[in-house]
């Protein structure tokens, strides 16, 4: 029974933090409100505002009723064991166990909320300063993403790839696709840092290397992004490195340059020029939405005077191969000593420690 008193005390604390994230009894109001205006004579006879009201009144809905279920089973369970004299233990215990799952689902949904969390990603990873050390750092890099992906049943598909003079990868973009692939790799977006004894030096001496990572939600064509042909330069090449006899032999290639804002974004390993064009574009489109939102942010920032904290250029993480084995994520402190594991795509722990982490902040 002691643990089943645990569970339920630490379940009453879970829910008090969800309250706060949610913003429950300020989305009591907003419901009350709405309802009263959904209730108005007149409402519906402007059918597009209506559809906006009812949106949002489903939305704030959802979390307010989501809450109080599992409040109220969290109020049953609390009356269950005060009655109880340890003959419904195991009856307890399995309530608590489901109210725990349901918990964890909840959990999910705050962490998951962002317009674009259930996205496609895009994913473009650079080498720093540094030759064929740093572009062999971007190539473990490219590699441990993949591992990831295989782990969660995620495909990868390349768009384009430089490979370094010597070793390694110069960049690299590959799209991710997957359910939540843009909302569990948003916690990816950074310069990772890389600490060994540099497997290229004949001296064998400890190198520091560095490769920024920009992660980027797959834009749907729902979402306004105003592209006008004219502002476009669209220059096909034949592609080189892996692709297959088809693409190496024909101008299948497409770079792509946005002449307003010198954007170059391009698309090599698709079967047709089309195809490449059509990848090429969608890339692009994300980079805009990124570049408008910023611009929002910013702003935003100057109205308010309040700055706020920029993720994108911050070194995130840290991965140490000598003199001891360690990774380190700088924004939430995690720290793993199986160094090896996490760069063979064990980043979950990672993952969800930051996107707590951040829903935690919001």
């Amino acid at each position: 029974m002691e643990e089943v008193k645990k569970k339920i005390k630490d379940l009453e604390v879970e829910l008090k933090k969800f309250e706060k994230l949610l913003n429950v009894e300020d989305k009591r109001k907003v419901v009350g409100q709405l309802q009263l205006k959904m209730g108005q004579p007149l409402f519906w006879q402007n059918q597009k505002e209506a559809a906006i009201v009812v949106g949002e009144l489903k939305e704030a809905k959802a979390d307010v009723d989501a809450w109080d279920s599992l409040n109220d089973k969290l109020k049953e369970l609390k009356e269950l064991l005060s009655l109880s004299d340890g003959v419904l233990e195991d009856d307890l215990t399995k309530e608590a166990r489901s109210l725990e799952d349901n918990c964890e689902k909840l959990r999910l949904k705050i962490i998951f909320s962002g317009k674009f969390d259930n996205s496609n990603a895009i994913i473009e990873i650079n080498s720093g300063a540094g030759g064929t050390e740093a572009c062999d750092w971007a190539n473990i890099l490219f590699r441990m993403y993949f591992r990831w992906a295989e782990d969660n049943k995620f495909k990868i598909r390349i768009l384009t790839e430089v490979r370094g003079e010597e070793a390694g990868i110069k960049n690299i973009t590959f799209f991710m696709t997957g359910r939540r692939a843009y909302g569990l790799l948003k916690s990816e977006r950074g310069v990772h840092r890389l600490v060994r004894i540099s497997p290229f030096d004949s001296n064998k001496r400890r190198h520091t290397s560095f490769a920024s990572v920009d992660v980027l939600p797959e834009i749907k064509d729902e979402i306004d992004i105003d592209i006008k042909p004219e502002e476009l330069r669209i220059d096909t090449f034949r592609a080189s490195g892996a692709g297959g006899q088809h693409v190496n032999v024909t101008d299948s290639a497409v770079r792509i340059t946005h002449l307003p804002t010198g954007i170059i974004v391009g698309s090599q390993n698709e079967r047709s020029q089309h195809q490449n064009k059509y990848a090429a574009m969608s890339v692009l489109k994300a980079k805009l939405y990124e570049k408008r939102e910023e611009e929002k942010r910013k702003e935003l920032e100057n109205i308010s005077g309040k700055k706020q904290k920029i993720e994108w250029g911050s070194q995130i993480r840290s991965y140490v191969l000598h003199p001891y084995l360690l990774v380190k994520d700088h924004r939430t402190n995690l720290e793993n000593h199986d160094a090896w594991g996490v760069l063979n795509g064990k980043l979950d722990d990672f993952i969800f420690a930051y996107l707590k982490q951040n829903a935690s902040n919001r």
